[in-house]
């Protein structure tokens, strides 16, 4: 895996990118991760705290973490062990139903052109192109994403799906016709 780190703020000292890639390193333990894959890392400071956040798109699934803390090295392993949290929840999600591996590309994410009052501004816009696959698919990556929902082409009707969290518990589907 190779690293890129960059500093916002801050100019990044070979000891901060040696403790950087020495714990991303550590992760390959957990799964093969391809020499091609990038992991991107922005360590950006502000006034009394530093923040980290760190992005491995690997072809599998996006690991995404992010972190603020006072301490930058805090903030490092903070980060790691949320990687690691979010590579256990899957290995135990895909083993429970016997899944040989996730799909094979990313679906970004889109956000919603809802309506809005004048003094609303769209700030960001995005498209995509949904992938097909399983419902508990779809709910693996909104989970590993950490989102709140996904846009997915389902496998049975070959139509767009929307899948979200409830505030309640649990999951919601959005189908079309």
């Amino acid at each position: 895996m190779k690293v890129q780190i960059y500093g916002k703020n801050i100019t990044v000292t070979p000891a901060i990118a040696e403790k950087i890639e020495k714990k991303l390193n550590h992760l390959e333990k957990y799964f093969i991760i391809d020499e091609n894959v990038i992991a991107n890392v922005v360590v950006r400071v502000y006034p009394n705290k530093q923040k980290i956040e760190v992005t491995i798109p690997t072809k599998f699934a996006v690991l995404r973490a992010e972190v603020v803390h006072d301490d930058l090295y805090a903030a490092i392993d903070l980060a790691i062990d949320k990687l690691e949290d979010q590579i256990r929840r899957q290995k135990t999600r895909l083993t429970r139903k016997n899944k040989e591996k996730l799909a094979y590309a990313f679906l970004e994410t889109e956000e919603l052109d809802e309506e809005y009052d004048e003094a609303d501004e769209v700030v960001k816009t995005k498209s995509i192109v949904p992938d097909t696959m399983e419902l508990d698919e779809a709910i693996m990556r909104m989970e590993m994403l950490n989102h709140n929902f996904f846009i997915y082409r389902d496998d049975e009707t070959k139509e767009i799906a929307v899948v979200y969290k409830r505030h309640d518990g649990g999951y919601g589907l959005i189908e079309t016709e």
